[in-house]
């Protein structure tokens, strides 16, 4: 052999191991990541002809496939639509995949690595490929109860349970119709694609953990829990509540809504503060402990982490990096730069519903293969414990207050006590404010925390207050789950 044919064969054999190393690394690291790609046309083909496994609320499917009759074999259906929308998410061919249907997607078609002994199973038996089940921590009656209050307003609701986790409701609207996604009629999801992502009013956003609001007055259990945590505060100490609170660095100053000062006396406990949700009192509060404190204490709750892995593009909450005095005071008051989604202020109301002890939120129950046998089942796991037990139970106390004399009133349930915390975040002039509410009950065995979140009614900018919009819808969420 001369030297060029040999120098030919060596680098013939360099290709090929190099080939070789590729594929192997391909299948052995990527091969998930590449099958799950929207563009991905030959597995797209291949995925939509096989029997795609439910998406259930106990025995209930909210997602399932049906046997079709056009070029694939299975038809995507949702029988309850917009309702889960914003949990299950869509499955198109044309436009891939959302929710729970691109999260849990491997395993809903059963190529999931924990479904290898049963896809080879299936092989030697000569089986088509089926997908597993997937059951979701929802709660039927809270989740409708959720999606009826908000109706034609613009808003989200969760719901968690306080000692687990688990997310009984996650709602927002305007949701859409997800059997409009995963029609088989090209035309018709180009035409619905093109009309929700041209909808100013964003129906395909989750709102309830993808977008960031300005929190309001209910970020005030932020800072009452991190003021009682620093030694230096009780409920009943009192704090400057003027009507205007002069703030250094500016001559704007922090008012209370309603112009008077708290409760008719210009020093007010921190209870009685909280249950007319006075700003200059809190505001005072926030420039006492610094930026700092807050920030650590929200960080507590969960701010500034990304919760719920099972959904994608959920936001972080966030609390200001380096607030001066007067954003500092208005940071307190859940304004300037903080935001936070629904699901991050039903964290913090669940955190103090469960002694202090923030429990990592889930949607996903359990993974089972299509003969039921468990794939995987989620644990309650904790995150933070954000304040003592004992802080936990003063800031309770402090909320029932606000439920039964002060401005969460519409929360009351009959027979139920009831521990909460309204909101009015204001954002610009030339847009009305959003309304909050968050709450727990019942306040001695807390079964279920939630947040509402109404960012746009129908109704005057003077009559939006998160008592009289966002507390009703909890209510009602909060005696669904109840059984009231």
């Amino acid at each position: 052999m001369n030297s060029a044919i040999r120098r030919l064969a060596v680098a013939a054999m360099i290709l090929m191991l190099a080939l070789m190393a590729n594929s192997t690394y391909l299948q052995a690291f990527r091969a998930n990541e590449i099958n799950g790609r929207n563009d991905n046309n030959r597995v797209r083909d291949s995925q939509f002809s096989v029997n795609r496994g439910p998406i259930l609320i106990g025995s209930t499917p909210v997602a399932q496939s049906k046997p079709s009759n056009d070029r694939f074999k299975y038809q995507r259906t949702y029988p309850s639509g917009p309702v889960y929308a914003p949990v299950t998410g869509f499955y198109s061919y044309r436009f891939g995949r959302g929710g729970i249907e691109l999260t849990m997607n491997s395993e809903l078609n059963g190529s999931d690595p924990s479904m290898a002994f049963r896809r080879i199973i299936d092989v030697i038996s000569n089986r088509p490929q089926q997908g597993g089940s997937v059951t979701l921590t929802l709660n039927a009656a809270a989740q409708q109860a959720a999606y009826k209050g908000l109706g034609s307003k613009t808003g989200a609701v969760v719901a968690i349970e306080p000692k687990t986790g688990r997310i009984l409701a996650m709602a927002t609207t305007p949701s859409y119709d997800p059997n409009r996604l995963a029609s088989h009629d090209s035309a018709k999801v180009d035409a619905a694609w093109k009309s929700l992502n041209e909808d100013k009013d964003r129906p395909l956003s989750n709102r309830a953990a993808q977008e960031l609001y300005p929190p309001g007055s209910t970020f005030k259990l932020v800072t009452a829990a991190a003021a009682l945590s620093s030694g230096k505060y009780t409920p009943e100490t009192k704090v400057n509540s003027p009507a205007e609170l002069v703030l250094p660095q500016t001559t704007v100053p922090l008012v209370n809504e309603d112009g008077k000062n708290c409760g008719g006396s210009n020093t007010a406990t921190l209870t009685i503060a909280l249950r007319y949700s006075c700003n200059t009192a809190y505001g005072s509060v926030g420039l006492a402990l610094g930026p700092d404190a807050l920030r650590e204490q929200a960080a507590k709750f969960g701010f500034g982490a990304r919760p719920l892995a099972e959904l994608p593009s959920v936001a972080t909450s966030q609390f200001p990096g380096d607030p001066n005095e007067p954003q500092t005071a208005q940071s307190a008051i859940g304004q300037f730069d903080v935001r936070a989604t629904p699901l991050q202020m039903a964290m913090v109301a669940a955190g103090i519903a469960n002694k202090g002890e923030v429990m990592k939120p889930y949607l996903v129950q359990s993974v089972k293969t299509p003969d039921l046998k468990t794939v995987s089942e989620t644990k309650p796991e904790s995150l933070h414990q954000a304040v003592t037990p004992q802080v936990a139970a003063q800031l309770t106390a402090m909320m029932v207050d606000v439920v039964n004399n002060g401005t969460g009133k519409p929360g009351q349930i009959s027979g139920v006590q009831v521990a909460g915390k309204t909101g009015t975040a204001q954002t610009a002039k030339d847009r009305p404010p959003f309304a909050w509410f968050t709450a727990f009950a019942p306040a001695d065995d807390p079964k279920i925390a939630v947040a509402v979140l109404i960012e746009k009614a129908d109704i005057a900018r003077d009559d939006i207050a998160g008592g009289k919009l966002a507390a009703p819808i909890a209510k009602s969420v909060m005696e669904a789950v109840l059984g009231q």
